[in-house]
């Protein structure tokens, strides 16, 4: 008999190499540009990548959320706006959508 958390070796093998091939993707891409002449523009757009990226990620839960989603949205904003951090900002988003969604 069989259990449910018996661990198949082709799947433990696949999820290893997933993780290395990830890996070795960002790895080889930041030893890349660490190796490229980038010009300001090209630097200036790899800094904003990483907030473009929560921006694609967060926007579609805006568009179909309600006033938690929203009020949340807007304390995250503050508090990375008065702090800089990213921990803490996200810390207060998840804690105030929770917040905000057991009182509505």
């Amino acid at each position: 008999m069989s259990s449910a958390l018996a661990l198949n070796p082709a799947v433990v093998a696949l999820i290893l190499g997933m993780a290395l091939v990830t890996y070795a993707t960002k790895a080889g891409g930041l030893w890349l540009v660490g190796r490229v002449d980038l010009s300001e523009r090209a630097e200036a757009g790899l800094d904003v990548l990483p907030g473009a990226v929560v921006v694609a990620f967060i926007a579609p839960a805006l568009a179909d959320g309600g006033v938690p989603e929203w009020v949340a949205a807007g304390a995250t904003v503050a508090v990375a706006h008065k702090t800089g951090s990213l921990l803490l900002s996200l810390g207060v988003g998840v804690g105030t959508v929770v917040a905000v969604r057991q009182a509505v």
